[in-house]
């Protein structure tokens, strides 16, 4: 399908694809026809096995999203605002549980929204220039697009709580600092590492990403026995692969291997 909010490029030789946040005059607020469009590219990336991982931006200098859009947000009923959080939610936890590793190459302000959409990726590195925070409070507001529940298992709940209660942006070295974002680079290197990382990931076996993914995704929140009985049987099925039978064999023999996807 065509887009009009996002840029979506999956023309890559290294099978990243990348979802560009395309509204750069207003910091990229995350509209529902933004929503919307973000929406559709993860069915594309679902469905497209050529696709191994994917890297989300911002348009421009400014912003990777700076949160929702507050004159849609403004008019909002109680009815209509559970609705809306419960959306973003659903698209957000669509995107972490993808079974491709996302990149969110924060590049400016992840504010808000913009913030919880980056939470909600596998991997963040941020901009030097990069701020982020959850502001929704100045605003009469809470998170609702998943914040509550990602930040404090991303910084734990002291660090979360001051963020959320306070509404202050912290610079890209705090967010490192917390746990918030995984790198930090500057500006000009940015996207070119990020893509470089995408393009690493991409290049390893599917099913052993895929299950990686998942055991930790599903297994973060079970108690340890499930979640370890969770783990072994993943385990077991990346046993019975081609792709562990080549990984093996080249190791031994000391080549490259060639993945079969299988």
């Amino acid at each position: 399908m065509s887009y009009e909010h996002i840029l979506f490029d999956r023309s890559g030789a290294d099978a990243v694809a990348q979802i560009t946040l395309n509204r750069p005059k207003v910091l990229n607020a995350l509209s529902r026809a933004l929503l919307a469009e973000l929406d559709a590219a993860l069915d594309e990336i679902a469905a497209d096995d050529s696709i191994r991982a994917v890297v989300v931006t911002g348009a421009g200098e400014k912003a990777f999203a700076a949160g929702a859009d507050l004159q849609e947000v403004a008019r909002l009923s109680a009815v209509e605002g559970q609705r809306l959080a419960r959306n973003g939610q659903r698209i957000f936890s669509r995107l972490e549980n993808l079974g491709k590793p996302v990149l969110a190459a924060i590049n400016g302000f992840a504010l808000g929204g913009g913030c919880e959409l980056a939470m909600a990726a596998t991997l963040r590195i941020a901009s030097e220039t990069a701020r982020l925070g959850q502001p929704e409070v100045k605003l009469g507001l809470l998170p609702g697009y998943g914040a509550t529940q990602r930040l404090p298992r991303l910084v734990g709940k002291g660090a979360a709580l001051k963020l959320m209660l306070t509404g202050e942006m912290i610079p890209a070295s705090e967010a490192l600092r917390i746990g918030l974002v995984d790198e930090v680079v500057p500006p000009g290197e940015l996207l070119p590492r990020v893509r470089a990382l995408a393009s690493t990931i991409a290049s390893m076996p599917l099913i052993a990403i895929r299950q990686c993914l998942a055991a930790v995704n599903t297994g973060y929140d079970l108690p340890l026995d499930e979640a370890l009985a969770h783990e072994a049987a993943l385990f077991g099925i990346c046993c019975a692969t081609e792709d562990k039978a080549e990984g093996i064999a080249a190791f031994l023999e000391k080549r490259a291997p060639v993945w079969k996807g299988n």
